[in-house]
This record gives structure tokens, sequence and C-alpha cells, in this order.
């Protein structure tokens, strides 16, 4: 009886899908998130589209409400005016001053405090999350009021409380300077929205595998190697979304500084521009194109931001 030999067969690879091309639970998934999340995003759409093409129309004018027989269209000079005013430099300067300072500590006393919550004892886990959570939940405007009355001089506690510390006194004017003005208003902003960061920092630390973790420990990396190369990279997507949402808020900033300094002492920030622009002068041409300016500026941030990081969301949710 003779044996057959089949000739041996060729391992073929597997068949990956083009480039670009979007499969078909990513199609479902997709679907599925325009079905849930379409109805708020085209509420949210036809109440903000409004305004924002009114301030574009009212941004071609001339047009100040004590006068409004003399409306004139005047195209993009509003522009051309802010733009060459060292007014709208110095607003963009202390805004970015105070994004730059409140986003960068708050990254990282968010990220200590989502830590510290990720790993104390369950039994106490709840106390530690709603202690650290409370100051999120305090309205702006009274956390601004709180801290305006702390730092005052007549009706504060800190001079009296701090004055071993270098500069402080009984008759220190917190208010009275530029530079301990923009400090106050970064200290406000900081306490308020720390908590925020830490609730979406510790929401990204939950999706790090602790597999990860045991196999870095195992391998006899350290905790701060541990940190770097496995904890951090692997809620990249988090940190974006931390990063971006305050960013875009702490650019607004308009509470804070109403409250504290009114924008005395060259504390006005674009926001704050924008509102004495329209509100106070009645300009509303001009308030108008600032408040264009400022939309703007703030899409511009978003457009640098997912750019920047260049995190794959997809890969985040594990297609």
């Amino acid at each position: 009886m003779t044996q057959t030999t089949l000739p041996p067969t060729k391992k073929t690879a597997p068949v990956s899908a083009p480039k670009g091309t979007v499969s078909d639970r990513s199609r479902s998934e997709r679907r599925l998130g325009w079905m849930l999340a379409g109805p708020a995003f085209f509420v949210m759409l036809a109440v903000t589209a409004y305004p924002i093409l009114q301030a574009v129309y009212e941004s071609l004018f001339s047009y100040r409400l004590t006068d409004p027989d003399n409306r004139a269209f005047t195209g993009l000079n509003n522009y051309w005016v802010i733009l060459t005013d060292s007014l709208w430099w110095q607003s963009i300067w202390v805004t970015v001053l105070i994004t730059v300072v409140t986003v960068t500590v708050e990254l990282v006393l968010g990220f200590g405090l989502a830590m510290v919550m990720a790993k104390a004892l369950r039994s106490i886990r709840p106390v530690v999350r709603a202690a650290i959570l409370i100051p999120y939940a305090v309205i702006t405007v009274v956390s601004a009021f709180a801290w305006q009355f702390a730092f005052d001089i007549n009706t504060g506690f800190v001079n009296s409380w701090f004055t071993w510390l270098p500069g402080v006194s009984a008759d220190t004017d917190w208010f009275g300077d530029w530079g301990t003005s923009i400090l106050v208003i970064c200290l406000a902003e900081i306490w308020k929205t720390t908590p925020f960061i830490s609730l979406l920092l510790l929401a990204g630390l939950a999706q790090v595998p602790e597999v990860l973790q045991e196999a870095a420990q195992v391998d006899g990396a350290t905790w701060w190697q541990r940190l770097w190369r496995v904890t951090i990279p692997n809620m990249k997507a988090a940190i974006m979304v931390a990063l971006l949402f305050r960013t875009l808020d702490a650019f607004r900033v308009f509470d804070s500084i109403f409250i504290m300094t009114n924008g005395a002492n060259g504390t006005e920030s674009v926001s704050f521009l924008a509102y004495r622009q329209t509100i106070a002068r009645l300009e509303i041409g001009l308030g108008s194109a600032v408040s264009v300016l400022l939309f703007i500026t703030v899409v511009l941030i978003a457009m640098a931001f997912i750019k920047g990081f260049k995190v794959d969301l997809s890969s985040a949710r594990g297609e």
C-alpha cells in the first residue's frame, strides 16, 4: 500500500483591513454614539449658534447703545482697532499667565489627589473622595468672595495669621498690586478647580491595567519608573481631556477677577475686556469683536491640544 504525500501548504498571513477603513464594530459604535449624544448636540448647537452668529454680525458695525441711530457698517475695522491696542495684548498676557500657572499646578496636585483617592482604603475611600471634591461643588462667585474676604486688608485673616511669612504684615494690601492680585486670583482658581482635574485623572487611573503594574514591579521597576513608563502613558487620553477642558475654562476666567479686583491694577482678562466693552461702555460692536476673537482663540487652543497629544481614542476603547 503506497502512502500519498501531500505537498506542504503555505501559511497565508491573515488579511487585514485596508488602512483607513472602518470596521463594522466601529461603525455601529459611532452610530450608537450619535443616537445617544445627537439630540443634546443639536440642542446645544441651536442654543449657541445664534449668539455666535449675532456676535459676528454685530462686530462688523460701529454700534453703541447710547447712540443707536449712528450705527454704521465698518467691516473689519473693529478687529483692527482691538488688535492694534495695547490693552488687548495686556489682557491676553494676563489671561495666558493665569491659564498656564493654574492649569500646571492643578495638573500636578490633581494627579496626586487622584492617586490618593485610588489608593485609599476601601472603608474610608468615599469619605476621602467627598472631602476632596467639596471645593468643586462651591459656586465660583461664592468661592471668589470667600478668597476676597480672606485676603482683604480690613476683613481678612491672612495678614494676621501669616505675619511670620516674609513680606506679610498687618497692613499688606494683597489687591493693591498687580503681582499679589494675580497670586490671589490663581490661588482661588486652583483651590476651586483642582478637584475637577483629579476626578478626570481618577477615571484615567482606573483604565490602567493592573497586570502591567505587577509585571513592571516583577521586572524590578521602581515606583517612579512605573509612574513614567506605565501609568502616565496608559492614561494619556484622560490627561489630554483634563488639560483641554481645564485650559478652555481657565482661558475664559471672569468671575474671580470681577469679584476680587474688578479689572484694576492691570488684572483684566479677555473675558473681562469683552464684558467691559459690551456691558459697561455699551460698545456693542467692539465688545462683539472681542468676543469673536476670544471664541477663535479658544477653538485654536482646542485644535492645538488635539493635534499635539495625538491620542488615538479608538485604541483607547480597545478596538
